[in-house]
Parts: C-alpha cells; sequence; structure tokens
C-alpha cells in the first residue's frame, strides 16, 4: 500500500506547497496514501490529491480540516499533548513522510519508523539563526545544525538530498532540509537529472 506522511506547520498566507516538497512528491506513484501531519489548511493535501494520492490531513484545528478539499480524510489529533494517534498506525506502513514548517522533537524519531521499506521522508522547517528574520524564534521549533542529517543516519534512512541555508523568499528565513529513503532504494525512482 502506498502512503506519506507529510506534517506541516501551517502559514495560512502561503497557500502553494512548498518546491521542495513539490519536487519530491513527484516520485510519489498514483494511489500513494498521503498522511499529513499539523497539516493546517492543507496546501500539501491539495498537491499530494492532485498527483492522485489518498490523503489524511492530522491537525488538532477542527476548523483547518473542515477546510481541507474534497477527498481529503481528515483527523484531528493534538500531536504533541496526547499519544500518537491510532489512526496514523501501523508503523511501518507508509510510503512518505512530507514535513513543512513543523518541528516537535519528541516524536521526530518517530517518523522514520513510520516508512515502509523504500518509503520517502522529504522535510523541510527553520533552524536555529531563522530568529533574525522572523517567527519562530523558540530554540524549541528550531533545528539544531545538522539534526536532520543525523536524524536519517541514526534510522538508516539513504539521504538523496540535504541542504541548509538562507531561504531566499519573503523576509528570509534559515531553514534545514532532506529528503530520504528508508531502504531497499530504488536509484531509477530518484532521478537527480
Amino acid at each position: 500500500m502506498s502512503s506519506v506522511i507529510a506534517v506541516s506547520h501551517h502559514h495560512p498566507s502561503q497557500g502553494t506547497p512548498s518546491p521542495w516538497l513539490a519536487r519530491w512528491m513527484a516520485a510519489l506513484p498514483p494511489g500513494a496514501r498521503v498522511l499529513d501531519l499539523a497539516c493546517g489548511e492543507g496546501r500539501h493535501v491539495s498537491a499530494a490529491l492532485a498527483r492522485g494520492a489518498r490523503v489524511t490531513g492530522v491537525d488538532r484545528d477542527a476548523q483547518a480540516l473542515a477546510g481541507l478539499p474534497a477527498g481529503a480524510d481528515r483527523v484531528q489529533a493534538d500531536l504533541e499533548g496526547a499519544p500518537w494517534p491510532a489512526a496514523l498506525a501501523p508503523l511501518s506502513a507508509w510510503d512518505a513522510i512530507l514535513v513543512a514548517n513543523y518541528l516537535f522533537r519528541p516524536r521526530l524519531d518517530l517518523l522514520p519508523a513510520c516508512l515502509a521499506p523504500g518509503g520517502l521522508l522529504v522535510y523541510e522547517t527553520f533552524a536555529q539563526g531563522n530568529e533574525r528574520y522572523g517567527r519562530p524564534r523558540n530554540p524549541d521549533f528550531l533545528l539544531r545544525p545538522g539534526e536532520l542529517f543525523a536524524l536519517c543516519e541514526r534510522s538508516g534512512l539513504v539521504v538523496l538530498a540535504y541542504e541548509s541555508g538562507w531561504l531566499a523568499r519573503g523576509t528570509g528565513a534559515l531553514v534545514q532540509r532532506v529528503a530520504a529513503v528508508r531502504p531497499p532504494f530504488d536509484p531509477e525512482r530518484f532521478p537527480i537529472g
């Protein structure tokens, strides 16, 4: 069964999907199940649906979930203050995890465990130093140097691409982003050129 987890901390002013996530979503097979954690208003839900995926959006905000596009399943859950939602089980069932502008470290190591063999992790969020440019400023919501790469290494994921630096959009931001696969790795599924 094809699956994706997308974790995104929504920004109402940003209706278009992250170019990083959109780039890697192109590798999703038709019919992939997409789980978008902290989906907010669903910019990645919409993008995954447009690729033919079956999508579940998860957020604590019932109003945001109500606005998700037709065809998306909805799960209302507090991803930080409650146990991992049973609706997101079983582990090792998802073909991909997409994360945009969201970080909750106590759950970070769980995400690779949710990937099926060959599953894709695509993660992009703010990094330390971002406080110079705006929100978030709280270190709990800012990745430490190399943190995403280290997550992939300790989880046994094959890193396809990793970037860390200044993103020149709007007022700018410091970000880290990674695309990685749980073995087995099929290189033809993820061409680099």
